[in-house]
């Protein structure tokens, strides 16, 4: 996700109320969402019109009664708050309206949309299944909109991955200038897999490449750029594991320190470590006062901010293993800081 990418003015607007840099400490408050205290796999967006930081996520119901099985992670909107400090403060501002694409079952279930800023537009990449669920069938479809002001959002089309069950996008632009798509195919080993696109802003583009992360199932890809090399994390259910590429064109190596893993006990429960689930990395600035480059992934940086959430009242793996108790389903979105160490990717974990 291009997190730093600014979007045009025009000539009409005034100037954007500058845009204060991420705080080391952010969400050093766990955020919690005021409906249904459910926030998960969230991203954040600059945004340079408003100078402020966007926050998005999945508004899972976690505490609306009456439902069974999984149905408490279907119909879900996509919840958003904003930040003028810096991250240290969110203020809700609802579900984004206008998700729902043409012809889809509704309520429709909307999960883990990813934003990149390209030329004059935002694009988000989302996760589309029809109606509400209490198990994991239905077809799940990546979709893409577009946004001149994170607001209004115009439906682009949907992605062909050549799959029933596709979610958790991740974009990114890669060392051979071309974008790339990352997502969970579900179909195929719950495994991440890859589509290459020139111009990304076209649903009908994407190019099917195959996978890119093979082995022990996971979801949540997220790819950025830090101290020289570019990074891949996944959401192992044990925590997030680590990748590293030169190019995110081509192969993908595990880290080796502590088993390639992050986020393996930032909380605990009842004695068991609670670990951090689906997550989203922003560069920091390179130093005090300054914001990365316009542009650029990490400006230079060898920081930035792990942005994850976590079930603080579980400490299991599997959801369908969650028990009756209603507090195993809440949620809550906090940070921790990201580091390149002698080439080793670490967390400060807070």
């Amino acid at each position: 996700m291009n997190h730093q990418q600014t979007a045009p003015r025009t000539a009409k607007q005034p100037p954007a109320p500058p845009l204060l840099p991420l705080r080391p400490d952010a969400f050093t408050v766990p955020y919690r969402d005021p409906v249904w205290d459910g926030p998960t796999d969230p991203i954040l967006v600059a945004d340079h019109l408003e100078g402020e930081w966007v926050l998005f996520y999945t508004q899972r119901r976690a505490t609306a009664p009456g439902l069974t099985g999984v149905e408490w992670v279907h119909g879900t909107g996509i919840g958003v708050a904003r930040s003028s400090d810096g991250g240290a403060t969110w203020r809700y501002q609802g579900t984004v309206e206008g998700l729902v694409p043409p012809g889809t079952e509704t309520p429709a279930t909307l999960w883990a949309p990813d934003v990149v800023c390209l030329g004059d537009r935002w694009i988000m990449y989302l996760t589309v299944l029809g109606g509400r669920r209490t198990d994991w069938t239905g077809k799940a479809e990546i979709v893409q909109f577009a946004s001149h002001d994170l607001e209004s959002w115009e439906y682009l089309g949907a992605i062909d991955l050549d799959s029933p069950r596709v979610i958790d996008a991740a974009v990114a632009r890669c060392g051979d200038g071309r974008y790339r798509l990352w997502y969970k195919d579900e179909g195929r080993g719950s495994n991440t897999y890859s589509a290459v696109s020139g111009t990304p802003e076209d649903p009908s583009s994407w190019a099917l490449e195959g996978v890119a992360i093979p082995g022990r199932p996971h979801e949540g890809p997220k790819v950025f750029q830090l101290g020289g090399s570019y990074w891949m994390i996944v959401d192992e259910w044990r925590g997030q594991a680590v990748y590293r590429s030169d190019d995110a064109a081509g192969t993908w190596v595990r880290q080796e320190h502590l088993d390639g893993l992050l986020l393996t006990a930032p909380e605990s429960v009842d004695g068991r470590a609670v670990v951090g689930r689906h997550a989203d990395v922003v560069p920091l600035a390179g130093g005090a006062g300054q914001e990365p480059k316009a542009g650029t992934f990490d400006g230079g940086t060898q920081r930035a901010l792990l942005v994850y959430f976590t079930h603080p009242y579980w400490g299991g793996e599997d959801i369908d293993t969650m028990a009756p108790d209603p507090r195993t389903r809440l949620s809550h979105v906090r940070a921790a800081v990201l580091e390149v160490r002698d080439g080793i990717l670490v967390c400060t974990e807070h």
